[in-house]
């Protein structure tokens, strides 16, 4: 017989495991990224998110960020992290470890969270050729972020809404979370 506090223990993390996947190929509806993406340039260091749709994991979360490190040529470390409330808040962080499904092309990252109970896969749609900024998004067209090296003056932030805009998606829903 199994012990009630085991079983409610394998109950949690199947049911965390099935609400937070990676997507199957037929789920795919997000646009394809636009070009290669050059790993020793976006795939390291800081990067602010200045723009998101809303979801249930983010809210309260202001003054996010992504931190990355190139591990190896088909590995990336990635450590999410934002302040709750405002800029001066407690800091909530998640790392974890990521895979480039697309080698050189380098634009399709999985990053498996909490020892791969929760899987979620990126694509970097977009990025700007000094890599100063790049859109990413979920495959599945539900997810959609904007991040920058630095914050961004108010007419850099509308150039890159209406690039998120131009890729199809529906840009009166972001929230852009305080600095």
């Amino acid at each position: 017989m199994i012990h009630p506090a085991r079983a409610l223990i394998v109950a949690l993390a199947l049911s965390v495991a099935g609400c937070v996947t990676a997507p199957r190929p037929s789920e795919y509806r997000a646009p394809a990224p636009a070009r290669t993406v050059d790993m020793d340039r976006l795939y390291t260091g800081r990067w602010l998110e200045i723009a998101r749709l809303p979801m249930k994991l983010t809210d309260g979360c202001v003054a996010g960020a992504t931190n990355y490190v190139m591990v190896n040529p088909t590995r990336v470390d990635v450590r999410d992290t934002c302040q709750d409330g405002t800029p001066d808040g407690p800091e909530k962080a998640i790392g974890g470890r990521g895979e480039i499904l697309d080698p050189g092309v380098n634009a399709k990252l999985r990053v498996r969270y909490f020892g791969g109970l929760v899987t979620w896969d990126y694509w970097i749609l977009d990025h700007a050729e000094d890599y100063s900024w790049f859109i990413s998004a979920d495959p599945t067209f539900d997810k959609l972020f904007i991040y920058t090296r630095e914050v961004p003056d108010e007419r850099e932030r509308r150039a890159l809404v209406k690039r998120a805009e131009a890729l199809g998606y529906d840009v009166s829903r972001l929230e852009f979370p305080a600095f």
